[in-house]
């Protein structure tokens, strides 16, 4: 999907799994998650946020080059990974 921008995004609610997801912001982060992929110049930008919060946080690793994926594949492997614990970000 696109924004008024025209960018590709793709936004979805997950249970962050055991260890949580590191950011970069904050550390790492636990519980029920918003994660957001942005995709831009071949890259995707990936952000999380508390369900029902305001602030978003870069999950660490991002960004990441798609290396011939689509923007909708790197974001359910990201989502994939988040429900599995991502305690350490994209490697």
């Amino acid at each position: 999907m696109s924004d008024v921008t025209g960018r590709e995004h793709y936004d979805n609610q997950v249970l962050a799994g055991p260890g949580g997801v590191m950011t970069d912001e904050v550390g790492v982060i636990t519980g029920d998650l918003v994660v957001r992929t942005e995709v831009h110049d071949d890259q995707a930008h990936v952000a999380v946020q508390y369900l029902g919060a305001e602030e978003w946080y870069t999950l660490t690793g991002s960004p990441a080059p798609l290396a011939g994926h689509t923007g909708e594949e790197v974001h359910e492997a990201v989502l994939a990974a988040i429900q599995a614990g991502l305690p350490g970000g994209l490697g």
